[in-house]
């Protein structure tokens, strides 16, 4: 993931760039601690914002994805789809 900050064609791409930032935020922070088990209240919460942080720009980002798919490349889109992520009874067999 660093390889792709250094890539100066992200400076373009503020978006995807602030969620390789939070994801490298959230996972420092996760590394660091030795026990996620018992933390404090104000520690869980901290964590909780870098999570909803990181989460929310990769939610962002799968949707324009997807809509790139949608609109350059159908037949990834259909496979994409199928798969979704955020559908639990996704499949990708096709159902007629």
């Amino acid at each position: 993931m660093l390889i792709l900050l250094e890539n100066p064609n992200l400076l373009e791409h503020d978006d995807f760039t602030d969620l390789l930032w939070a994801v490298f935020h959230l996972t420092e922070e996760l590394l660091k601690r030795d026990n996620l088990e018992n933390l404090t209240a104000a520690d869980y919460e901290h964590l909780s914002l870098d999570i909803e942080r990181a989460y929310s720009r990769l939610v962002k980002e799968w949707l324009h994805y997807m809509q790139h798919l949608l609109e350059n490349y159908p037949y990834l889109f259909s496979l994409a789809i199928r798969t979704n992520p955020f559908d639990k009874d996704a499949s990708v067999e096709i159902k007629s």
